[in-house]
C-alpha cells in the first residue's frame, strides 16, 4: 500500500483521497449575518446603493438554492462573480469519510481548514431518516470538555469551538448529499432520500456542548431558522445541553428553539459522577432554569434525555425520583438504551427493566418513548461520535509506520 491509499471498510462509501487544504482560506460568506455580509461586500468596493440587493441575491443563492460556487449564480454579473471568487468562498467542508448504517443512518466525517495558526479539524454529523421526516444531528465543538463518564465523545479532548460557518456548513452539506435543495440537479454520487424524506429537523446533539459555544450556535441557528433562507421552524430545531444554566436562560430569550436536557440521574451525588458539570450547576438550579424557559406548554415541552445504565440509574426508585424532579415542567422523557463503546465499564439496562421504567413514567402522565438505537454499527449512535474514525486513522497510521519500518528500518 502507498502513503496515499485510503483504507475503506466495506460499509463505507468510497471517497477520493483528501486533497491538501488551504493554509490561509478565504473568508466564507456562509454563517455571516446580513449586516456582516454587507460590510464585507462594502470593504471590497461594492457601492452602498447595491449592498442590500447584493446581500439579498447571495442569501437566496446560498440558503434557498444551496449553491456552493459563485459561477452558479446566474443573475449576478460576471464582474461581481469574479470579485466574489477572488475574496470569498462558499465551499463545503471536505468529506473525509461517509458511512451508511444498516438502518439507513448516515454519518459524515468532515474536515474544515485551519483557522489562524491552527490546524485542520474534523467533526462528525449524523442523518437519521424516519417515517415522514429526517433529522440531522449537528456538532458544535471539535471534541468535548464535559467528560460525562458514559459518553465516548467525552473521552476526547476539546480542540476548539466551531464557527457559525462550520455549524451551518454541516446542514448545507447534508442537504447537498440528500438532494434536498430545490431547482438543482443532484450532483454525481448524491444519496437520494426516499420520497418526501428531507432534512426537516436539526438537533444540536453532536460533538460538544452547544452552550459553551453560545455565540456561534446562536448565529447559526438564527440563520437556519431565517424565513428567507433555510427557513427551518424553531419548533423543528432542538438544542441539547448537559446543563449550562446561565446560557439556558439566554437560549430561551435570544434563540427560542426547543430545549433538551441531558439529564441521566435524579440525585446530585450520582449526576456529579455521570455528568460532572452538575457539580457547578446542581439539579435544583437546572430545574429552576427549565421551569423559567419561555413558552413552555404541552405543545412546547422540554425533552429530558435519560440513558439507561444497568444497576446505576434504572431502578423504580430512580423513576419515582424522576417524576418528583420534573414536577410542574411540561416534559417528554427520552429513554436511551446505553450504546456501548470499547473500554466502557457500563452496561445497557435489561430491556425488561427499561420497559418497566417507561411504564412507570407513562403512568404518571409523561411521554417516555424508548429511543430506538440508530447507527450503532457505524458508531453513529448517541455518545459514540468520532470514535470509529479516530480508531481507523490510528490503525492506518500504524499500518503505514509498520510498512516504512519494514522497508527502511527504524531511524
Amino acid at each position: 500500500m502507498s502513503a496515499t491509499d485510503v483504507i475503506t471498510p466495506s460499509r463505507l462509501k468510497p471517497m477520493p483521497v483528501p486533497q491538501p487544504v488551504e493554509l490561509s482560506p478565504k473568508p466564507s460568506l456562509i454563517g455571516m449575518t446580513r449586516e456582516e455580509m454587507g460590510a464585507a461586500l462594502k470593504e471590497k468596493g461594492v457601492a452602498d446603493k447595491q449592498i442590500k440587493m447584493r446581500v439579498s441575491q447571495l442569501w437566496n443563492w446560498i440558503y434557498v438554492r444551496g449553491v456552493s460556487d459563485f459561477d452558479s449564480m446566474a443573475n449576478v454579473s460576471k464582474d461581481m462573480r469574479e470579485m466574489l471568487k477572488t475574496h470569498f468562498t462558499i465551499a463545503r467542508p471536505e468529506i473525509v469519510e461517509e458511512q451508511v448504517s444498516n438502518d439507513g443512518t448516515r454519518k459524515w466525517l468532515l474536515r474544515f481548514p485551519p483557522r489562524g495558526a491552527g490546524r485542520p479539524v474534523e467533526v462528525e454529523s449524523v442523518y437519521i431518516p424516519e417515517e415522514g421526516r429526517g433529522t440531522l444531528c449537528i456538532s458544535s465543538q471539535v471534541g468535548c470538555s464535559l467528560t460525562c463518564s458514559f459518553c465516548h465523545t467525552g473521552t476526547q479532548r476539546l480542540v476548539r469551538n466551531l464557527t457559525a460557518e462550520e455549524i451551518l456548513s454541516q446542514l448545507l452539506l447534508a442537504r447537498d448529499r440528500l438532494g434536498d435543495f430545490p431547482d438543482r440537479e443532484a450532483p454525481q454520487g448524491t444519496i437520494m432520500p426516499a420520497e418526501g424524506r428531507k432534512v426537516s429537523n436539526i438537533v444540536m446533539m453532536g460533538m460538544g456542548e452547544p452552550l459553551y459555544n453560545f455565540d456561534s450556535v446562536k448565529q447559526a441557528l438564527l440563520i437556519a431558522s431565517d424565513g428567507d433562507g433555510l427557513s427551518l421552524s424553531k419548533r423543528r430545531i432542538t438544542l441539547s445541553t448537559s446543563g449550562v444554566v446561565p446560557e439556558i436562560y439566554r437560549t430561551g430569550d435570544e434563540i427560542g428553539v426547543m430545549l433538551a436536557i441531558s439529564l441521566h440521574a435524579v440525585r446530585d451525588d450520582l449526576r456529579d459522577m455521570l455528568v460532572p458539570i452538575n457539580k457547578k450547576y446542581p439539579l435544583k438550579e437546572l430545574m429552576d432554569a427549565c421551569r423559567a424557559y419561555p413558552g413552555l406548554s404541552n405543545a412546547r415541552r422540554i425533552t429530558f434525555e435519560y440513558v439507561m445504565l444497568k444497576g446505576v440509574n434504572d431502578s423504580l426508585e430512580d423513576a419515582k425520583g424522576l417524576i418528583q424532579l420534573l414536577k410542574g415542567i411540561p416534559a417528554k422523557i427520552n429513554l436511551i438504551p446505553f450504546n456501548p463503546w470499547p473500554g466502557t465499564n457500563y452496561q445497557c439496562s435489561d430491556w425488561e427493566q427499561i420497559e418497566k421504567f417507561a411504564d412507570f413514567i407513562n403512568s404518571a402522565g409523561y411521554a417516555s418513548p424508548i429511543r430506538t438505537p440508530r447507527g450503532r454499527d457505524i458508531l453513529a449512535a448517541c455518545g459514540q461520535l468520532k470514535s470509529e474514525s479516530e480508531r481507523m486513522r490510528k490503525t492506518e497510521r500504524l499500518a503505514f509506520e509498520a510498512m516504512m519500518i519494514a522497508n527502511h528500518g527504524e531511524d
